[in-house]
């Protein structure tokens, strides 16, 4: 497999380049199951397909193959793309294959449920992706969208000050519901183990200024954090 990743991929900082830590990350979100209660509240993928868009290391694949029929991971990165497969291999209803939000390499309407979060459908620009959603998710499929709400919670005023050129939280509001996307806000968390590994996955998803004077007022292992979740029914 080629080590460039597919084109069209849109660079992450995080996992990308420091895929041991953004696990960390992975294991202290959402430490009390109340992002995921959420999206079982959407719809339910027993018995049916589900497509993780963007799916890094896979670390969300094992919990939706529990009950789906099928599981389909897809990654623009092929380092994350065999971390992926080694992760699931033993699950004979995950597949994992290289591909982008923009060219999704599925057939037509083959999808009954789509979950992304923190990957490429961050609001305006991701017109492309959203034309595949409309291509792959079956009439009547649902698709799951997770990102970081910055108009509340610590993290969002710690997101806002580590990345002020990003639209404003109204902005991205605007543009999902204006396309018939409905959101649900999450009060979601982060709960770490330790204090290192709490500050190694704030030292790589902020600039070492940001980081620096996050970490100096921030006590604890743990951290209010509040998220969008976007969903559209086809």
């Amino acid at each position: 497999m080629s080590e460039r990743p597919a084109p069209g991929a849109v660079p992450s900082p995080n996992i990308w380049q420091h895929t041991a830590t953004y696990e960390l990350e992975n294991r202290a979100a959402d430490p009390d199951g109340t992002l995921w209660s959420a999206l079982e509240s959407h719809v339910s993928w027993r018995d049916r397909t589900v497509l993780d868009l963007g799916c890094g290391t896979g670390f969300h694949l094992p919990l939706f193959a529990a009950t789906a029929a099928r599981v389909i991971g897809v990654e623009p990165h092929p380092a994350l793309v065999r971390l992926a497969q080694r992760r699931t291999r033993s699950l004979t209803n995950v597949e994992v294959v290289n591909g982008t939000a923009q060219q999704v390499p599925l057939p037509d309407a083959s999808v009954d449920v789509m979950h992304v979060r923190w990957a490429y459908f961050f609001g305006p620009g991701c017109e492309p992706g959203l034309a595949e959603l409309d291509r792959v998710v079956r009439p009547g499929g649902t698709a799951l969208v997770i990102d970081n709400d910055g108009s509340r919670s610590t993290f969002g005023a710690w997101f806002r000050q580590g990345y002020p050129h990003l639209p404003t939280p109204t902005e991205i509001e605007r543009f999902w519901s204006q396309r018939g996307w409905t959101r649900t806000p999450v009060d979601m968390g982060w709960r770490f183990e330790s204090r290192a590994d709490l500050e190694s996955v704030v030292r790589i998803e902020f600039k070492r200024e940001v980081a620096d004077a996050i970490l100096r007022h921030h006590e604890g292992l743990e951290v209010d954090y509040a998220v969008n979740l976007w969903t559209r029914t086809f």
